[in-house]
């Protein structure tokens, strides 16, 4: 029961069709930002969205430790169920729990060769075979069409649904339909490109590439208090 009604609830589902995954299989989203806006409770987000329908996410960390990236996982899940029986909430928790596996990586020891053998190693034990995965913390630079075509490729191959966090500054140059230029080069291999705007006291989920194109859908906007993604109705 809790389950349907956080999924029911959540406001993540405005983003793509109500019924499906956000991003198709072999689908790459970003979710672009500035340092400390909060990317990554919304790949949080993103991921516990779909760890509720019963699938399996893979977390890759370029930056954070595992226990750092955990905890940020605890913490959303908690405000997510904080009108609920702890004692429910406490049992659907260890219930997500074997559908996640968190993987960090060094910046400069990350390709995407390693990573498909860390995933083969996985699925040949059977011991995690994810449908979702997020890299949380690549650098989108000159080199980065190749790893992403290379990704793209792995993507389509295993069906899975990719989200990347990319970090934006405050003054970088923006292209059509204000894409920031750290994504303007790559976002042909993006279905959905996603950006936390901080406008006074309210940061806005704004979609700059992808999504339904109902115009009567609300606003979304991440609420600074407990970083989850609210709308305004």
């Amino acid at each position: 029961m809790i389950k349907k009604e956080l999924l029911l609830q959540n406001p993540l589902r405005f983003i793509g069709d109500e019924t499906e995954d956000i991003l198709p299989g072999g689908g790459f989203g970003a979710v672009l930002a500035r340092a400390g806006v909060g990317k990554t409770a919304l790949l949080v987000q993103l991921a516990l969205h779909t760890l509720l329908k019963g699938k399996y996410v893979l977390h890759i960390s370029l930056d954070d430790p595992v226990n750092k990236i955990s905890l940020w996982y605890k913490e959303v899940f908690r405000h997510l169920t904080k009108s609920y029986d702890a004692k429910n909430t406490n049992k659907l928790w260890e219930d997500l729990l074997p559908h996640r596996f968190i993987m960090t990586f060094k910046v400069e020891g990350f390709s995407v060769p390693k990573l498909e053998e860390r995933l083969t190693d996985l699925k040949e034990q059977n011991i995690f075979s994810p449908q979702m995965v997020l890299i949380d913390g690549f650098h989108f630079n000159e080199s980065a069409r190749t790893s992403l075509s290379e990704f793209k490729r792995l993507a389509k191959n295993h069906s899975l649904h990719v989200w990347f966090s990319v970090k934006t500054h405050r003054h970088e140059k923006h292209g059509p339909g204000g894409m920031p230029s750290s994504l303007s080069d790559v976002s042909d291999l993006f279905d959905i490109v996603i950006q936390l705007r901080p406008e006074g006291k309210k940061i806005h989920v704004m979609t700059l590439k992808g999504g339904p194109a109902d115009s009567n859908r609300p606003a979304l906007f991440l609420d600074p208090a407990t970083m989850l993604v609210k709308d305004n109705s």
